[in-house]
């Protein structure tokens, strides 16, 4: 680690809770592998990729942190191996992570994907070709002290529920498969935070499916859209049965949403409309972090894609490969009664001296970071 790197690391997370601020990050790290055990020998081998990514979590120093795209194990062995990296390449500590397997790689026994077959990968409760692939993590310096879980939360209970169908208007799925589908791809989930002195702060934290990879009933483009209606419905008030069977209004006063929801208010093929309704919402507070990097990568990129209509300071996720160019898909909203000091995406410009993280770093996206005085 070089001596300016471990001195950003010292002066950040040294000051954090001296300066009475909490800085909250979100990350989509892609360290999804095509088989369980991989990503903890790639973690065991200090492989560039996840080098690159602890170092990127150094740099900027949150004080809690969701991962997304992170392979779990049911004993949490690669995530322990993980933490012990970060603590030895940044000195950064997280005593407190909260991880479960989630519905990805979660095999539903039914034809999901409608094409006649059982078993296929593409049939389990979302994308994942085993249990934990491609789940989220919880990362924290300060005790989660309580949780809840909607990962068993059926989709046709969101109010208003749209369910996907044929071009011809028949339903997509049978009416025994309808009545059972999970909403949530990855997971959703209510953390609380003891922040101090009892204060609390909860987390709604989530990691909604990509919007593609389906055909013309749109599966996935409704998924994400509901995924994400979730929460608005669960701000304006729904009472919704969490895993535990408990029914309980969502009154916290002090909360910030985050994960990578896969959808961007203007570009891309999400269908928008929840995500709009909740950078709107009058209960959160949208702090726009942006970056010069993703302006620079998008004009050097200008003929992937020319159809993007929002300002690429704001993106977060760089999919040029793929022909899709910029797009803004991982979000911090706290909620409005909390104060934003400052906010940002670690998106360093050609000739920084970080540059070559992310050139190292493989993932697309890019660590989404927002700091909010401490209630």
């Amino acid at each position: 680690m070089t001596l300016r790197l471990l001195l950003a690391v010292f002066l950040t997370a040294s000051g954090a809770l001296a300066q009475d601020h909490i800085r909250i990050a979100t990350y989509n790290v892609g360290l999804g592998r095509d088989g369980p055990g991989l990503l903890l020998k790639d973690i065991q081998s200090s492989d560039e990729d996840i080098l690159a990514i602890v170092q990127i979590i150094g740099i900027t120093a949150p004080d809690v942190l969701l991962l997304t795209n992170f392979d779990n194990d049911y004993n949490n062995v690669a995530l322990s191996e993980f933490l012990s990296l970060i603590r030895a390449e940044t000195a950064l500590d997280f005593p407190y992570f909260f991880s479960t397997g989630g519905n990805a790689g979660l095999p539903s026994g039914l034809d999901l994907n409608g094409n006649g077959q059982l078993g296929d990968w593409r049939d389990n409760w979302g994308f994942g070709r085993f249990e934990g692939n491609e789940s989220m993590v919880f990362l924290s310096r300060y005790p989660i002290t309580a949780h809840r879980e909607f990962d068993h939360f059926l989709w046709r209970n969101l109010p208003d529920a749209m369910a996907p169908t044929h071009p011809d208007g028949a339903d997509f799925f049978p009416p025994d498969v309808w009545n059972v589908i999970r909403l949530s791809s990855q997971s959703h989930w209510d953390l609380t935070l003891d922040l101090s002195d009892g204060v609390a702060l909860h987390l709604l934290a989530t990691h909604a499916t990509p919007p593609v990879f389906d055909g013309p009933e749109d599966l996935n483009g409704l998924r994400n859209d509901a995924e994400i209606g979730f929460w608005l419905e669960y701000l304006n008030g729904a009472a919704f049965e969490d895993d535990f069977g408990n029914i309980t209004l969502f009154t916290a006063a002090n909360f910030v949403l985050l994960g990578d929801l896969n959808a961007d208010p203007d570009d891309g093929e999400s269908i928008g409309t929840s995500l709009r309704g909740l950078l709107h919402h009058p209960k959160l507070t949208d702090p726009l972090p942006q970056s010069i990097g993703g302006r620079d990568a998008s004009q050097a990129q200008a003929g992937a894609n020319t159809s993007q209509t929002g300002d690429p300071l704001f993106d977060t996720a760089d999919w040029a490969d793929a022909d899709l160019g910029n797009l803004r898909v991982d979000y911090v909203l706290p909620s409005a009664n909390l104060t934003v000091e400052q906010s940002g995406v670690f998106w360093p410009i050609l000739g920084d001296p970080d540059y070559g993280l992310l050139e190292a770093a493989k993932t697309a996206h890019r660590l989404v970071w927002v700091d909010i005085l401490l209630p």
